[in-house]
């Protein structure tokens, strides 16, 4: 790699940097200046001579997929737009980065700004938004003055407003900063706050975003280092880009890592070149001195744990095979096959020394005050989950009340309009029944036993 790194930030010799390539680079900062002097702005030039349809088709060719935690294939996305609409159609970047675990879109906002901007004006071009709006969180203030800034520099040079590049195309970008809510990147969430209401997620169907997105009119609602990739996809072609990773998990990802690691960080790899062997142990620097792996929760805190000890069944039939935890290629179906997922790539590792109590209860404390309290159950549901959890890190906990806990989150579980249902349930639920033994021991049974004293004199005193 030809550029040079700031100190300590040089990339690992196994990361393929692409969106971060200009990321912690010597010399280099967020100015459109600077953007041009590495090609900026020339795939916008290539893109508004093509038709539309034929970018969206490169970015179904790449099989590029969504990278703020769904996964599901951005082209995809895009060819859900109704045809023959005479509704403006609207593209929106969600930048409410607030998975815990999860912190890559911030570095593009506040190191390359301009390379979001070029994805979003190409995207837009594609399925033909003359408006969109980066959506971002309000503890993100200094990027937010970052993205003005850059949209202002587009603008002077006509990569932005009225005719851009005498191409006919009209784009208005604007920065919406958000109020600090988790369910805010929930798309539909995130529309309700755009619109000035309350966040509270729409019900889908009808409410599916690109049929009834902002104001009810067909929306694009896309993550940060998805519409870098736009810009890239169109620079390779489709097709070679999508030789980058690994079958049906195709280019990079950001993956992050934190926890129990010597060297916590971001870090730029091919999808499904990477095991989760070699990101502890080789990127990563391994685990703290002395100590073990517990577990790790590979996709941000939302996604389901997996123990240190486990061995994994993927494939079918004569492709079946066994893989213990450091064997697990970092892509979408791999992690999907072993029981969790790859979500927003937020890597969180948990050494022996960790209470899993602790751990747990710190989570349930996070989707407890995050709920919006839209649905009864995820209202109430992931309160009682954190008071239990208080309790048993508390020691006062009897042994039942982990079976009680168990029951709360699979009533949460697919009983909620949107997907923070599952957010705040499925960690509960891997954590129970990975570690249900490390959970009851934290307890006490004391207070089982009087629990049945209490019972009991309550059934004699009625037979009275």
């Amino acid at each position: 790699m030809s550029a040079i790194y700031k100190s300590g930030k040089e990339p690992h010799a196994k990361e393929h940097r692409i969106i971060f390539k200009n990321v912690d680079r010597e010399g280099w900062d967020p100015s459109l200046s600077m953007y041009e002097t590495e090609g900026g702005y020339d795939q916008l030039k290539k893109a508004i001579k093509m038709e539309p349809s034929a970018i969206t088709d490169e970015v179904k060719k790449a099989g590029l997929r969504g990278r703020g935690g769904a996964g599901f294939p951005a082209g995809v996305k895009w060819g859900f737009l109704p045809p023959n609409n005479e509704k403006p159609v609207y593209l929106i970047c969600n930048a409410d980065e607030s998975e815990p675990g999860t912190f890559k879109d911030r570095y593009i906002i506040h190191q390359d700004p301009h390379q979001l901007v070029e994805g979003m004006v190409i995207s837009c071009f594609a399925v033909g938004a003359n408006l969109a709006y980066i959506y971002i969180r309000e503890e993100f203030p200094e990027g937010a003055q970052i993205l003005e800034k850059a949209i202002a520099e587009a603008h002077e040079k006509g990569y932005l407003g009225k005719d851009i590049l005498g191409s006919g195309f009209d784009l208005e970008i604007y920065v919406h900063r958000g109020a600090g809510a988790y369910i805010c990147g929930e798309e539909t969430g995130l529309i309700e706050s755009l619109e000035g209401k309350r966040p509270y997620p729409r019900i889908k169907p009808p409410y599916f975003p690109a049929a009834m997105g902002l104001y009810l009119c067909p929306t694009i609602v896309n993550n940060v280092e998805t519409l870098c990739h736009v810009k890239h996809i169109l620079e390779a072609g489709g097709e070679e880009w999508s030789k980058i990773g690994t079958p049906n998990n195709t280019g990079t990802r950001i993956l992050c890592v934190s926890g129990d690691v010597q060297k916590p960080g971001y870090f730029e790899v091919e999808v499904g070149k990477v095991t989760m062997g070699e990101l502890i142990n080789d990127m990563c620097g391994g685990l703290k001195e002395g100590r073990s792996l517990k577990a790790v929760i590979p996709g941000g805190s939302s996604a389901k744990v997996l123990r240190a000890d486990e061995v994994f069944t993927v494939g079918r039939g004569d492709d079946a095979r066994e893989l213990t935890i450091w064997d697990i290629p970092m892509d979408f179906d791999t992690l999907a096959a072993c029981g969790s997922m790859a979500g927003s790539g937020g890597v969180i590792v948990i050494d022996d020394s960790r209470s899993i109590s602790w751990v747990l209860n710190n989570i349930n404390n996070f989707y407890a005050h995050e709920s919006c309290g839209q649905c009864t159950p995820c209202r109430e549901g992931s309160l009682w989950m954190k008071k239990i959890t208080d309790r048993v890190v508390a020691g006062k906990a009897s042994p039942s009340d982990i079976d009680t806990l168990d029951s709360v989150a699979r009533n949460i579980d697919g009983r909620t309009i949107c997907a923070f249902g599952e957010a705040a349930s499925w960690p509960t639920e891997s954590f129970v029944e990975k570690f249900r033994d490390e959970l009851v021991a934290d307890t006490n049974p004391e207070l089982e036993d009087d629990l049945l004293n209490a019972e009991a004199l309550t059934a004699a005193a009625n037979l009275g």
